[in-house]
């Protein structure tokens, strides 16, 4: 059974919106500053845009405090067609580590992380419903770790429960995630080295130790 082209099928959907005339509002959960920056760069030139930062799995605070100040500076400085806002959710650590127990050493990428992605796009489905806005998403696809179809099949899930639409996407297409490097290069932006949560910095860390030191 072939996968599902997120790409194609977002193509389609801005063809048919630019073919329209239209400038829809579009809610896009936003996991960090980095992988931000190609999205909010190529989903401008289409839509209105709202960033929602919501990661209550991020630790410790000032971890999750300084990527906030980053997507706040990228979001002032970067050059858009239409507009973009930011909305910065509540620090809701608590609710990670209840969805998280019991999975605790299951790897990064594993059923642990499907929980955290729904945890949040959930909190930017029910959000983008109640606000009205036309479509929601997240950067989170854009990354080589995250399982984009997982996403995009929860965030389907999703839009049939609040009654949004759910934009489809595999924003490491067309170099998606190489612009984002350039990006951040650019705008000099921080580039975290674990995903966010305390198990990951773990495996981070366990990593590092066992890689051998170049010479």
């Amino acid at each position: 059974m072939n996968k599902p082209n997120y790409q194609k099928e977002l193509d389609a959907l801005l063809d048919r919106l630019t073919a329209e005339g239209r400038v829809p509002t579009l809610l896009l959960h936003s996991c960090c500053a980095p992988c931000s920056s190609y999205c909010l760069e190529y989903l401008s030139s289409y839509f209105s845009i709202t960033v929602f930062y919501y990661n209550p799995n991020i630790s410790p605070k000032d971890e999750y405090d300084r990527r906030v100040e980053e997507i706040r500076r990228l979001v002032k400085e970067l050059p858009a067609r239409h507009p973009i806002s930011l909305i910065e959710g509540p620090y809701e650590p608590e609710l990670f580590f209840a969805a998280a127990k019991g999975l605790e050493d299951v790897p990064e990428g594993g059923e642990r992380c499907f929980l955290c992605y729904r945890l949040r796009l959930e909190k930017a489905a029910k959000l983008a419903a109640d606000l009205h806005f036309d479509y929601f998403t997240t950067t989170l696809t854009i990354s080589p770790l995250k399982n984009a179809q997982k996403l995009n099949e929860i965030g389907q899930e999703l839009s049939g429960i609040y009654q949004i639409p759910c934009l489809p996407s595999d924003f490491k297409k067309k170099n998606g995630y190489l612009r984002s490097i350039e990006l951040s290069r650019e705008y000099d932006l921080y580039r975290q080295d674990y995903c966010g949560c305390v198990f990951s910095k773990r495996e981070s860390e366990k990593k590092k130790l066992s890689s051998p030191e170049k010479v």
